[in-house]
């Protein structure tokens, strides 16, 4: 199998960091890896089983857009974390419809709150709701998601709008033929070392290429 990992954009992600806290990982799970730091590696041929993208702030043109676009829906797994997919690509239609989410504000910076497993999936079996101190991301988002994890925004910080708000953390979405995994935990390196963290993106990124499976779903 063949992975795509496209890191860069703002250096306070830790994109490489990050990124390189998985390589092994994917490399056990018999992953040949290419490594690219520029998104033009999106309009360059080759077929990726799953693509991993760390880029915050990334202003795609036409061509790179439709590239990873394309790939996904014709079955490539997508998978990411924090504003690595989340905060990126903001004049991107295709590429905010296919990831589902987008980000707006983080009320506070770095606060205490609560990440709340919902429901069942392979993804977040065996977890329960924990506590983290993070950036706690206030998201607009599809409401056609499979939502894995949540947070309740309590209204502090400034932001009192948003109190009792429910916003997805963990989600996945079928596109095309392709799945998207996304986590917007991950600020930093330490934050990916969050035992349960580490986890749910281990496990989101195999199940975006189709290793992990939905019990209910895949045959």
């Amino acid at each position: 199998m063949r992975a795509l990992v496209v890191r860069g954009g703002w250096a306070g992600h830790e994109p490489v960091a990050c990124t390189d806290l998985f390589r092994d990982f994917l490399e056990g799970h018999g992953f040949d890896l290419r490594i690219a730091d520029s998104l033009d590696v999106y309009t360059e041929p080759g077929v990726y089983d799953l693509i991993v993208q760390c880029w915050t702030g990334a202003r795609f043109t036409a061509e790179q857009e439709e590239g990873l676009v394309a790939r996904v829906r014709a079955g490539a797994g997508f998978a990411g974390w924090h504003g690595g997919v989340v905060a990126t690509g903001f004049e991107a239609p295709r590429y905010q419809y296919m990831v589902g989410g987008r980000f707006v504000c983080h009320p506070g910076d770095f606060v205490d709150y609560t990440v709340d497993i919902t429901g069942t999936h392979p993804i977040t079996a065996g977890l329960s709701s924990y506590d983290v101190h993070t950036e706690q991301y206030f998201m607009h988002v599809d409401p056609t998601l499979e939502v894995l994890a949540t947070t309740t925004f309590t209204g502090d910080h400034g932001a009192p709008e948003t109190a009792g708000a429910v916003v997805p953390v963990v989600w996945t979405r079928r596109f095309g033929a392709g799945r998207v995994f996304v986590c917007t935990l991950g600020h930093s390196h330490a934050d990916l070392l969050v035992p349960q963290t580490r986890m749910i993106t281990e496990r989101g990124m195999l199940w975006a290429c189709g290793i992990v499976r939905d019990h209910d779903r895949d045959h």
